[in-house]
């Protein structure tokens, strides 16, 4: 099922409803405008550009449990006002819909020199805040985002769209993710809800846990790596740069 909003935010209600009703889809994605326009410039799947997000939704399981679920999933889009509501009617097409958030990074990272993809996650019940904060924030620096992920579980994936050639714009990127964690954290958040930490992560990761917590992890280290032989460098020390994994065009990260 594939539901459009004109509305990011009402999107992220929407998500909330499903999971408070104990709803639990196999597949519980979202993409923002920027991802659809970027997806349709390069597959062509048939998305509609004006929508600001669209939601894909798959339920699985006893054929009676499926119906049940699906028709509970409808019934929320339906209550949040979402524009459109679209379910495939048979298997060609449900591939065809789930090909569109498959594409997403092939997608955007094709547009820009320089894809800078973060991984941010906050609690689902405040999806629709951190998605009001990704649209203050873009409009503030102007930079290019385009946001996807995991609406299911709140993991987010906000991708800079930019150049590395250019200081100014790298710095307004920076900008941007120090002050979009910050609102993470301040939601409950995590800054790594998948992809880890690594050299790029370590300053977010401190004003996470705090001296204290990077404390106990640096002595569980210690206790295993007394000569630090297994990644030096990763986690705990400082001054890293806080930009993420970048792909440039024809390379692969």
């Amino acid at each position: 099922l594939l539901a459009y909003f004109r509305d990011i935010r009402t999107a992220g209600e929407a998500v909330s409803r499903i999971i408070a009703a104990r709803i639990i889809p196999a597949t519980l994605e979202i993409m923002d405008r920027t991802t659809i326009n970027c997806v349709e410039d390069y597959a062509g799947i048939g998305l509609p550009r004006q929508m600001a997000a669209l939601l894909l939704i798959e339920v699985d399981g006893h054929p009676a449990v499926v119906a049940e679920e699906a028709g509970g999933v409808r019934k929320i889009m339906e209550e949040v006002r979402a524009d459109e509501i679209h379910q495939a009617g048979n298997a060609e097409e449900a591939a065809r819909l789930t090909a569109a958030r498959r594409t997403a990074l092939s997608a955007v990272a094709r547009v820009s020199p320089t894809t800078i993809l973060e991984d941010a996650t906050v609690p689902r019940n405040r999806l629709a805040e951190i998605f009001a904060e990704i649209e203050r924030l873009k409009e503030k620096f102007g930079v290019r985002v385009a946001t996807f992920g995991h609406a299911g579980d709140g993991n987010l994936h906000p991708t800079a769209l930019t150049d590395e050639r250019n200081p100014g714009e790298i710095e307004k990127v920076h900008a941007f993710f120090d002050e979009l964690y910050e609102k993470v954290l301040s939601l409950g958040g995590t800054v790594s809800g998948e992809h880890g930490i690594g050299i790029a992560k370590k300053d977010y990761l401190l004003r996470q846990l705090g001296e204290g917590g990077i404390g106990v992890m640096r002595r569980i280290k210690n206790a295993f790596d007394p000569e630090n032989r297994l990644n030096p460098g990763k986690i705990f020390s400082n001054g890293s740069s806080p930009s993420t994994v970048r792909i440039q065009r024809g390379r692969h990260a």
